[in-house]
């Protein structure tokens, strides 16, 4: 049986390469993400320093990088489709993101935009293609397919919930640029894993070309009804979409802002308070 073949749990071995590399990309995203904002508007003269910037410029700085990291998919998927295959393509947004997120944890202004510029690159690398590689490990008919989008998925929830924790904990507790750095180790363990499982991606994600493309003929031919009506579904999802994840990223945002300054979160029958970030 070839290593591409094998299975676990009744789906190729290949998912759980996925699955991981994409637990540890969320666990580095999440987890910079929840202490981007904290860090910007704390004073530089605290305990914990930051770079004592007003809440609207950080905003605004957040509404923009988080706008970019979506963006950025667009760029990353035309360069997997039309030059590199997801597989590399994937490769290297991974890299990107461990070299950005290590660049964080240097105490310098210009090396933060640095660093947050090779996050935009590399997310927009690596989210939308190793999505698609799930897709690619099974037959359009498959009947594992739907579960195994599921198994991935909780991969991506189960990475964001430890980054809040760990990554958010150990920043806003003992230094921002220690979270930044766990966040940039957190995403190694994700391009070691997906590195290491090549041997069970063998066929999956690699550049098929323009020429020997079998789907060029569907491609070029007019829309049918049913393909209408299912992208006008699409169109309509979009604008539902924007307005959930508008609402959702303000959870880096407004609402992370809030927990830090305006709730109590010291629990007085242990002497703890409660990170911000958690």
């Amino acid at each position: 049986m070839k290593n591409s073949d094998k299975t676990l749990f009744g789906h190729p071995y290949g998912l759980y390469v996925l699955f991981f590399t994409e637990l540890w990309e969320r666990f580095s995203y999440y987890g910079m993400r929840a202490l981007l904002v904290l860090f910007l508007i704390s004073e530089s003269t605290a305990e914990n320093p930051g770079y004592g910037w007003t809440e609207s410029e950080a905003l605004v700085l957040y509404g923009w990088y988080t706008m970019l990291v979506y963006v950025a998919g667009i760029p990353g998927g035309w360069l997997a489709d039309k030059v590199l295959g997801q597989k590399k393509t994937v490769m290297l947004g991974g890299g990107l993101l461990v070299l950005g997120h290590s660049i964080l944890a240097i105490d310098n202004l210009t090396a933060f935009y640095v660093g947050l510029g090779f996050i935009i690159l590399g997310v927009g690398g690596l989210k939308p293609n190793i999505s698609t590689m799930v897709g690619g490990l099974y037959d359009q008919d498959d009947k594992r397919r739907d579960l195994g989008f599921k198994i991935f998925y909780m991969g991506i929830n189960i990475g964001a919930f430890l980054s809040a924790i760990i990554i958010g904990g150990i920043g806003e507790v003992y230094g921002w640029h220690y979270g930044f750095g766990l966040a940039g180790i957190g995403m190694l363990l994700g391009q070691l894993v997906f590195m290491w499982g090549q041997k069970y991606l063998v066929g999956v994600g690699d550049f098929i070309g323009t020429q020997d493309n079998p789907d060029n003929e569907k491609m070029n031919k007019p829309l049918t009804n049913v393909e209408k009506d299912r992208v006008k579904v699409l169109l309509l999802s979009f604008l539902i979409v924007v307005v959930f994840w508008g609402a959702f990223e303000q959870a880096g945002g407004l609402m992370n802002i809030y927990a830090f300054e305006k709730t109590n979160r010291f629990i007085e029958s242990i002497s703890f308070e409660v990170p911000a970030t958690w």
